[in-house]
């Protein structure tokens, strides 16, 4: 059976470079790198190293990166300090956020009765800055505001300068899940205003279990895990030292390929949308899947012209042809309620449609692409 993965929004292939210096680490440096023998010395600078390394293509300082074990984790030490230790009262944020964001925020709204509010998207599920805007106005309490940059679902791209600067402005923190587009964009964190954002190795193709997040200097930030002192007393419990020289060698890799990968990425995505267009009739896109400024080109949201008791069989059906995607998100996907992201913003038909995830990587092919346009063809077909 062929086998086809177009699920890398949900997590990426490792790279065989990654694996090989991962193992290295784990064969040669296997000291606790908070013992002050040469093992631990050893192990502590390959850390450093990482840190100064992922700090260099984010233009911050080193002092500013800080390893999770991921982008949930990095979002939760960012969420919970800035309530409990920096006096934050409100929380601006949108309904299409991860759940990494918004079921922490319904935590601490019913721990520390903080106000939330939730910005408008519009018909095309994204944020609306002038609404934004509107909030940030209306109030004087100590605010922060909750907004990823690419939509792990649609795509759908926030330009974080303009609300960084809003943000500013108003002396609101701001957060910001960066899951989606570290490793896949030049990200200058110098020009930004943002105050604190997660990232996650396993979605550019390093290791699972390990991230960072980004906190601006003297933001303030409290540990979320207590401990020893590690990651400078913010973030408790021995390092593990392979996984972050492994996310340092994929964001290494990652950017020095970004624009061939890039561009590559991107014609088998608008290749994928063209013949899913000639091929199927009536097929629509969730979010600003076609506007190459405001999506991602690592993924596709498909709606497709099939009815409900079909759509009960598509992802089995796909499943079985060797195909691999997401109804939606991964971190979501046992759940029978639908994509909290689409029920935010789709009218009252195209929910009742099957919507499926596409998300490409370089390892993707057109020989791929067209196979999975068959089969989505004959499905619909039959």
């Amino acid at each position: 059976m062929k086998k086809v993965y177009l699920d890398s929004a949900a997590t990426t292939q490792m790279r065989d470079e990654v694996i090989e210096k991962m193992t290295f680490v784990m064969k040669d440096f296997y000291g606790n790198p908070s013992s002050a023998h040469s093992y631990g010395r050893s192990s502590k600078s390959l850390i450093e190293n990482a840190r100064k390394t992922v700090a260099g293509f984010l233009n911050v300082a080193a002092s500013e990166i800080i390893f999770t074990s991921g982008g949930t984790e990095a979002d939760n030490l960012a969420l919970n300090s800035a309530v409990r230790d920096l006096g934050v009262k409100r929380i601006i944020t949108s309904k299409i956020e991860h759940h990494a964001v918004l079921y922490t925020i319904d935590q601490l709204k019913a721990c520390f009765k903080i106000d939330v509010e939730y910005v408008h998207l519009d018909k095309c599920g994204s944020v609306d800055t002038t609404h934004l805007e509107e909030l940030l106005n209306s109030s004087d309490t100590k605010t922060l505001v909750s907004l990823m940059h690419v939509n792990n679902e649609i795509g759908n791209m926030l330009d974080v300068k303009v609300v960084g600067k809003m943000c500013k402005e108003h002396n609101a923190l701001f957060h910001c899940d960066m899951v989606q587009s570290v490793g896949h964009y030049e990200i200058d964190l110098a020009e930004i205003p943002v105050d604190f954002t997660a990232v996650s190795a396993h979605k550019f193709h390093g290791p699972k279990g390990v991230g960072f997040a980004f906190v601006r200097k003297n933001s303030g930030l409290k540990p979320l895990i207590f401990g020893g002192e590690q990651e400078r007393g913010h973030r408790a419990g021995t390092e593990s030292v392979h996984n972050i020289v492994g996310l340092e060698e994929a964001l290494k890799i990652a950017h020095e390929n970004m624009p061939e990968e890039k561009e590559y990425i991107f014609s088998l995505k608008n290749y994928f949308a063209d013949q899913l267009e000639l091929n199927i009739p009536d097929i629509k896109f969730n979010g600003d899947c076609r506007n190459s400024f405001k999506s991602t080109y690592t993924l596709l949201n498909v709606c497709l012209p099939v009815t409900q008791e079909k759509a009960l069989m598509l992802l089995f059906q796909l499943d079985l042809k060797g195909i691999a995607c997401s109804k939606g998100s991964a971190c979501q996907s046992g759940s029978d309620k639908g994509s909290h992201v689409l029920n935010a913003f789709l009218n009252e038909d195209d929910l009742k449609k099957p919507s499926i995830r596409f998300s490409f990587s370089k390892y993707n092919t057109k020989e791929e692409i067209d196979y999975v346009v068959s089969v989505l063809k004959e499905f619909i077909e039959s």
